[in-house]
């Protein structure tokens, strides 16, 4: 499986084209679902390597990526059992994403590219604290940066974290990824004959129609500083490197309102 999706990767990025990058300076957002692959549970070492593979070309073209990243495949604090409050719960959700963090990291290092670990909870033997000011030198220094343990509160997601952290980080796009290739007007998978996904879409109209595509907090952090977000399928070879080129790629949210929505598929 890894050597077949390795092949599929390595056609689709060399058929890319090598124009001007649309972006400079990105935030990358990788669900943990994502990265638990057909797994379910846990991280795929394949999926992982597929999309270090994607953000080092990102970065071989110029591109400033930030990530930020989910704890999902490994824990889900909505999902704890019943006795655990809340609280504890989310904290224990931003050590996941402290795991997969340097995972990322660890890929990444592999592929040649520089890359530091920022945490919101202070860990000072595996990565350093988050400092807004050293975060941006470090993309300034040609350094990718992945930021774990969300926003180091407990009751904030990690998408609401990626859309601080973007703000934070003056980038100029949202590029969320995961398991699906955009949103959708209903479930795809519950509904595939009457599910369409769509092209474009406003800030304003996710909010009042409630479509999942993040928490309405994070909705409104990009909105509030103009950034656009994509939400596209991390899974599909190419996808990451064609979003943070600034190519058409699943679903674009941002001020203006978009058009009819079309059949579901890239």
């Amino acid at each position: 499986m890894y050597d077949a999706l390795r092949q599929r990767q390595s056609a689709s990025l060399a058929g890319q084209a090598v124009g001007t990058p649309k972006f400079k300076r990105i935030m990358l957002k990788v669900s943990g679902e994502a990265l638990a692959g057909s797994r379910g549970f846990g991280l795929d070492p394949s999926v992982l390597e597929s999309i270090a593979a994607e953000v080092q070309q990102a970065h071989s073209r110029g591109i400033q990526v930030a990530i930020t990243i989910g704890g999902g495949n490994y824990w889900r604090g909505q999902q704890a059992w019943e006795g655990i409050e809340r609280a504890t719960a989310d904290y224990v959700g931003m050590l996941a994403t402290v795991m997969n963090a340097m995972c990322m990291q660890a890929a990444l290092e592999k592929l040649g590219v520089p890359t530091r670990v920022q945490t919101a909870i202070e860990m000072k033997e595996v990565a350093e604290p988050y400092i807004r000011r050293r975060a941006i030198r470090h993309l300034e220094a040609g350094r990718v940066v992945v930021f774990g343990a969300g926003t180091g509160n407990p009751y904030f997601t990690t998408d609401t974290a990626a859309a601080l952290r973007a703000a934070e980080m003056n980038a100029e796009v949202f590029l969320k990824a995961t398991k699906v290739d955009g949103v959708y007007t209903c479930d795809p998978v519950k509904h595939p004959d009457t599910a369409r996904r769509y092209d474009r879409l406003s800030y304003r109209r996710v909010a009042q129609e409630g479509l999942q595509v993040m928490d309405e907090t994070a909705i409104t952090l990009c909105k509030e500083n103009s950034i656009p977000v994509i939400v596209f399928n991390a899974l599909a070879p190419g996808n990451i490197l064609r979003a943070a080129m600034g190519e058409d790629v699943g679903t674009v949210v941002g001020e203006a309102e978009g058009e009819a929505p079309a059949l579901g598929g890239v």
